[in-house]
C-alpha cells in the first residue's frame, strides 16, 4: 500500500514535502539512537558509569522520538521507511567507527551529530509552520529543545 487519501486541511504537495522532511529526521534520528547505544555498550575508563548512564538516558528518548516521528508520517498519509539502507540514505548522522573511540570522542562527536540534527529541524519546523501544520511544527519543536539541551550537556561533560 501507498500513500494514503488524507483530508485534514493541509494541501496534498505540503503534506508531501513535511513527510519527506520527517523521513530524513527519522532516520537520522534512529541513526543518532543507535550511534548513542553503541556507545553506551563500549564506553571504558574512569568516566564509564556516567557516560553510560547518560547514554542510556539519550538514546532510550531517541528511540521512543523515532516512534512519534514515523506515526506523524503516517498521519500524513505518507510512508515511514523503515530499512537500515534506506535509514543509510537519508541521514546526515555517520556511523559509529568499528573500532570504538575514546571516551572523550564520543562525546564531542554526539555533541556535533545533535548540533546537526538541531540545524536539520529549524527549516522543517519553518516549513510546517508556514502551512499551518502545527502539529509537526510542535513535534519537531520539542525535537529541538531536546537536541539542543543534549548537545549542551555533552559539551559541558567534555569541558
Amino acid at each position: 500500500m501507498g500513500e494514503q487519501s488524507v483530508d485534514t486541511g493541509l494541501e496534498e504537495n505540503a503534506r508531501k514535502s513535511i513527510a519527506e522532511g520527517l523521513n530524513a529526521v527519522l532516520a537520522s534520528t534512529f541513526a543518532l539512537a543507535l550511534k548513542t547505544h553503541n556507545f553506551h555498550w563500549n564506553v571504558v575508563g574512569p568516566r564509564f558509569q556516567g557516560l553510560h548512564n547518560m547514554f542510556e538516558e539519550q538514546y532510550t528518548d531517541m528511540y521512543a522520538a523515532v516512534d512519534d516521528i514515523a506515526e506523524r508520517v503516517r498521519a500524513l498519509g505518507c510512508i515511514a521507511p523503515g530499512g537500515l539502507g534506506r535509514y543509510a540514505d537519508l541521514s546526515l548522522v555517520e556511523d559509529a567507527p568499528d573500532t570504538p573511540p575514546a571516551a572523550e570522542a564520543m562525546v564531542v562527536a554526539l555533541a556535533k551529530d545533535h548540533d546537526a540534527l538541531a540545524r536539520r529541524l529549524r527549516p522543517l519546523i519553518g516549513e510546517a509552520g508556514e502551512v499551518s501544520d502545527e502539529v509537526t511544527a510542535g513535534l519537531l519543536t520539542d525535537r529541538l529543545t531536546v537536541h539542543e539541551k543534549t548537545a549542551w550537556m555533552l559539551r559541558a561533560t567534555a569541558a
